[in-house]
Order: C-alpha cells, then sequence, then structure tokens
C-alpha cells in the first residue's frame, strides 16, 4: 500500500448543520490540497456535542440524523476518493447514539456507536455494543468514540480484528470538576495524550485522534489531534488550536518494524487473564 498521509482534524463544530457541512468541506479540500487520504473529523462534528455533560438539556440536544440522511451522503460525495471519518448524532428507531461513519465517495465504509459512555451521557444517548474493523482503501481502520478509548479493551478488540489504523473521533472537554487556570495543565488534557500514545503503543498500530475544539455550553474542548506511530511516539500534533495534523506514515512498514521483536497480539498468555466479565 506504501506511504499514507493521515490527517486528524481540531476543529469547532455547533448546533448549525449546515455551518457544519461548510467546515467539513472546507477541511476536507484543505486536506485534498496535503495530499491526506485518511481524514478523521472529530467527533459530533454535525450537530456539535452536548453543552452540559453532568445534566443535558433534553431540549438542546445536538440533531439526531439516520444513517442514510443527505447529509451523510453530502459528506460521502465530498470525500471522494478520500476515506473520511466523521460523528454524528444518530436516530435509530426511538434510540439516539453518538456515532460515526467511514466513508468515500461509494458511499459507508464502516459504522461505529460509542459503547463507553460517562454517567450524564446516558440520559442523552443509548450505548453502543461492538467493536469491529473494517477494510478501506488505506487499510483496515477501526473507530472509537471519545471515552471509548479510556477502557484498553476498545481498541485491543479492533486491533484483534486486524486493524491496522484506530481512529479516535472526539469531544474531549477539559475536567468538569478540577479545571485547571492552563489548559496545558488540565488533567484531562493529560490523559487526553496519555491515551493516545498508550492505544497504540500496547497495540503497535497506528492512531488518528481528532478533537472539538472551542467550547460549547460549560463545556471546553481540548483540541490537540494528533496521530501517533506503533510505538507510541507523536508524529503531528495541532495543540490546543484548530488544525489539521498531518503525517505520512508506511502503515504496513511500521507495524512490521514495531512488531519485528515484540509482538504484542501474538504474545499474548489469553489463558493467564482472568475473566471480569
Amino acid at each position: 500500500m506504501g506511504v499514507t498521509r493521515i490527517g486528524a482534524v481540531a476543529a469547532h463544530f455547533g448546533r448549525d448543520l449546515d455551518f457544519d457541512l461548510q467546515r467539513i468541506a472546507t477541511l476536507i479540500e484543505h486536506a485534498r490540497g496535503s495530499g491526506v487520504s485518511l481524514l478523521v473529523l472529530p467527533d459530533a462534528a454535525l450537530g456539535g456535542y452536548l453543552a452540559d455533560l453532568r445534566h443535558p438539556d433534553p431540549e438542546v440536544l445536538p440533531p439526531a440524523l439516520e444513517r442514510d440522511s443527505p447529509r451523510l451522503k453530502q459528506i460521502a460525495a465530498l470525500a471522494a476518493e478520500m476515506v473520511v471519518c466523521v460523528g454524528y448524532c444518530e436516530a435509530a428507531g426511538g434510540d439516539r447514539y453518538n456515532a460515526a461513519v467511514c466513508v468515500t465517495g461509494d458511499g459507508i465504509l464502516g459504522h461505529h456507536r460509542k459503547v463507553h459512555q460517562p454517567p450524564g451521557e446516558v440520559a442523552a444517548y443509548s450505548a453502543g455494543d461492538t467493536f469491529a474493523a473494517f477494510d478501506t482503501p488505506v487499510g483496515r481502520v477501526g473507530m472509537l468514540i471519545d471515552y471509548d478509548k479510556t477502557f484498553p479493551e476498545s481498541a485491543r478488540s479492533l486491533a484483534l480484528d486486524g486493524a491496522e489504523i484506530v481512529a479516535c473521533l472526539s469531544a474531549w472537554p477539559t475536567s468538569i470538576t478540577n479545571r485547571a487556570p492552563r489548559m496545558a495543565q488540565d488533567r484531562q488534557s493529560r490523559l487526553f495524550d496519555l491515551y493516545d500514545q498508550a492505544r497504540a503503543a500496547e497495540n503497535q498500530v497506528v492512531l488518528a485522534s481528532s478533537n472539538q475544539t472551542g467550547a460549547m455550553g460549560g463545556m471546553r474542548f481540548l483540541g490537540q489531534a494528533k496521530v501517533v506511530g506503533p510505538g507510541g511516539d507523536i508524529l503531528a500534533r495541532t495543540w490546543s488550536k484548530a488544525g489539521i495534523a498531518v503525517a505520512e506514515v508506511d502503515v504496513a512498514m511500521a507495524i512490521a518494524n514495531a512488531r519485528r521483536v515484540h509482538d504484542h497480539l501474538r504474545e499474548r498468555k489469553v489463558a493467564a487473564y482472568r475473566r471480569t466479565l
């Protein structure tokens, strides 16, 4: 497959779907101009995230879209030859999910519903129940949303399903209970980077981490989009400002090099792990 240019976006998105689509179109065009083949947009790029995570107001939730929504089809058309991952609020029957799709001009390649939910989110969304990788023109990809990446089992499930690239789409805020005076000193800022690097290194995969910026209600988002190599090394990042972190990676070679001496997936001792399910 050779070298792939991967882009992870840090940007702000709100409730105005037309504005969000215009911003997505601009980001895709900028990424295309930089030669990006895989672009990972943030969680809730269509419609924005919750304004209050502790007590979500049911009157001001993000607009819910069905998976075959014309707006998602429009993003697929904009993607054309590129692979684009984008987060949205999915309407399915009477339920709402914090969800993501991965698309090209041919349509949806993969879909994920956020499995792990912080306490307040259960009032706004139902939970997904699976992790699955899928094939794309840039290799086998799996997606995580926000809090999913806090749990090692999430990314490990994708790696065991053959994912070479893990796309982590986030609307990850600064600490709600103990916000630091400077974002760089915030506990959640440190954890966001730590989880990205750990999930890549422990599974020896490439990880593309996007995030929202700016504020929504009482939520202030971190940014810190990045591309991480299979050794846990940050290859490109945006810090706290909006932008696209772009890294050029020979994914297959990078993974093969990381696993040449220690292959974490192959060297697991499954029989020794106590089951806690």
